[in-house]
């Protein structure tokens, strides 16, 4: 069965073939992507490498685990399951426009004078 790895603390340069390459001395590797940021294009410094079998995930993580890869010192573990998460709010909308909620400023209220 298939194993789906974390790898952090890419560089910038890492592309998805050079993982494949990596990680293929282990093992047959079924899937790399790394991650991308939509705004800038530049890889986000970490990836999702699914490796054949457990067995060849885990001599991954033993041997690629703290190896320097293009300059960085790789985190290589077990990925975790994607848990639900709450819709994200829209910057400034919502509640209150960024401000805290409340339009009414100013020290005090109306009764103090």
């Amino acid at each position: 069965m298939a194993k789906r790895l974390y790898i952090g603390n890419l560089s910038f340069n890492t592309t998805e073939a050079g993982l494949r390459e990596t990680f293929a001395q282990v093992g047959e590797v079924t899937s790399v992507v790394v991650m991308m940021d939509k705004m800038t294009g530049r890889s986000r410094g970490f990836a999702f490498v699914e490796m054949a079998s457990d067995e060849a995930a885990m001599a991954a993580i033993e041997k690629f685990n703290g190896m320097d890869l293009d300059g960085r010192n790789l985190t290589v573990n077990e990925a975790r399951p994607m848990t639900e998460r709450p819709p994200r709010r829209p910057m400034g909308g919502g509640f209150g426009g960024g401000r805290g909620g409340s339009d009414r400023g100013g020290y005090g209220d109306r009764n103090d004078r």
